[in-house]
């Protein structure tokens, strides 16, 4: 299965490409921030797994 993250980024990766051959200036805008979006999404969702990981690293600490 593939990692969410990783699927994001291939996603922006795909939209910025499309944003460099899109011929009209709105849809390059568009594609552009569709693709920072899939950025951002994807390092929201790494930093909450990062997080959650944390926590419960220490959350084992605590029952020892």
């Amino acid at each position: 299965m593939v990692k969410e993250t990783k699927f994001l980024r291939k996603q922006a990766d795909k939209a910025e490409r499309a944003a460099a051959q899109a011929l009209d200036p709105e849809r390059s805008a568009g594609l552009r921030a569709m693709a920072v979006a899939y950025r951002t999404q994807a390092d929201v969702l790494k930093r909450s797994r990062q997080k959650n990981k944390a926590g419960e690293r220490s959350g084992d600490d605590a029952e020892r």
